[in-house]
C-alpha cells in the first residue's frame, strides 16, 4: 500500500472527448465575471439604502455575500486548470479548495431556508412578524447556519487525514469532488461516507423538505383568504424565493434522480452549470422580481442625478 504522504498530487480530467470544450470554460468565466458584478451590485444597494436593513435583506445580503465567495472559490480554480492545463492539483490544496467549495456552495440551500421562514411567518402569521422575525434573529440564525456548515465541512475535510490512496489518483470532476477522492481511498472510509452522507442531508434534502413544508403551509393559509386580489398579492411576494429554489434544486435533482442513466459528461457539466448558475442569476431575480429593489435601485440614481446636478450648479456660482 502506497502511503498517503506520498500521493502529493491529485490530477483532474473533467470532461472527456468534447471537442472544442474551451469554449465552455470561457462560458463559465463569463458567467462569473457577471456573478460578481450583480452580487457586488446587490450588496451595495442593501448597504446605502437604510430601508432595505430588514431581516429579510440580511439574509438575502449573505445569499449574495455566500454566492461571491463560493463563486470566486469554484470558477477561477477551473479556468486555470482546464484552460491552461494545470490540472494536478497538490494534495492539500485539493482538500482546501474541497472546504471552500463546500462550504460556501452549501450557504445557498440554507440561505433559501432562512427566506422560506421569513416568508412563512409574514403570510401566515402577518401579526406576529415584527415579534418573530427580528434582525437578532436573523443575524443568529445565519451565524448558526455559517458555524454548522463550517464545522462539518471542516471535519469531513479532516478525515482525509485518515485515509490512504494507493490507486490511481485521477477523479472525473471538475473540481476535488468529496464522493469521487474518497472511493480513491485504498483503507475503510465508512467515517467518512457517513460524514458526506450527512453534509448532503444539511445541505440538499432537509433544505428542500423544509422550504416544501413552508409553502404548503403558506397554500394552505392562503386557501382561506376570500378575495382573490389578496392571494396574488401575498402570492406575488414569494415568486422570487421560489425562482431561486427552483433554478437551485431542479437541477440537482435531475442529476441525482438519472445519475445511473446519464453520461459522465452530463453529470459533469449539469453539475458545474448547477455551481455557477444560480449565483449569477439571483441577483438580477431579486433585482427584476422585488419591488423594494427596484425602489431603491430608482432612489439610488436619483440622488446619484441630483448630486450632480448640485456639483454643476456650484461650480457655476464659483466662476
Amino acid at each position: 500500500m502506497t502511503p498517503r504522504n506520498l500521493i502529493s498530487y491529485t490530477r483532474s480530467i473533467g470532461f472527456i472527448d468534447i471537442p472544442d470544450m474551451k469554449y465552455y470554460y470561457v462560458f463559465l468565466f463569463f458567467v462569473y465575471i457577471v456573478s460578481v458584478l450583480g452580487n457586488t451590485a446587490v450588496m451595495v444597494i442593501i448597504c446605502l439604502d437604510h430601508t432595505l436593513r430588514t431581516p429579510k435583506y440580511i439574509a438575502v445580503f449573505n445569499l449574495a455575500f455566500a454566492d461571491l465567495v463560493g463563486s470566486s472559490a469554484v470558477v477561477p480554480k477551473v479556468f486555470d486548470t482546464f484552460q491552461f492545463d494545470h490540472r494536478y492539483i497538490p494534495y492539500n490544496d485539493c482538500f482546501t479548495f474541497m472546504f471552500f467549495c463546500y462550504t460556501c456552495l452549501a450557504m445557498e440551500p440554507l440561505n433559501l431556508v432562512a427566506l422560506a421562514y421569513d416568508r412563512l411567518i409574514a403570510i401566515s402569521f402577518p401579526l406576529h412578524y415584527q415579534v418573530k422575525v427580528t434582525h437578532r434573529f436573523m443575524f443568529s440564525l445565519i451565524a448558526s447556519f455559517w458555524l454548522l456548515i463550517i464545522s462539518v465541512a471542516l471535519i469531513a475535510v479532516a478525515l482525509f487525514t485518515n485515509l490512504s490512496f494507493c490507486k490511481s489518483v485521477v477523479i472525473n470532476s471538475y473540481f476535488c469532488d468529496y464522493d469521487l477522492v474518497q472511493n480513491l481511498a485504498c483503507n475503510d472510509f465508512t467515517l467518512t461516507w457517513i460524514v458526506g452522507c450527512f453534509l448532503s442531508v444539511l445541505i440538499l434534502w432537509f433544505p428542500l423538505l423544509f422550504i416544501l413544508s413552508c409553502y404548503s403551509y403558506i397554500g394552505y393559509a392562503l386557501s382561506k383568504v376570500a378575495a382573490v386580489k389578496e392571494r396574488v398579492k401575498a402570492f406575488k411576494t414569494c415568486t422570487s424565493h421560489l425562482t431561486l429554489v427552483a433554478i437551485y434544486f431542479l437541477p440537482l435533482m435531475f442529476t441525482f434522480a438519472l445519475n445511473a442513466y446519464i453520461d459522465a459528461n452530463t453529470r459533469l457539466i449539469n453539475m458545474s452549470l448547477s455551481a455557477v448558475f444560480p449565483p449569477m442569476l439571483n441577483p438580477f431575480i431579486y433585482v427584476l422580481q422585488t419591488q423594494e429593489i427596484k425602489v431603491s435601485v430608482k432612489k439610488l440614481l436619483k440622488i446619484r442625478d441630483q448630486s450632480k446636478i448640485t456639483v454643476k450648479k456650484n461650480s457655476y456660482i464659483s466662476l
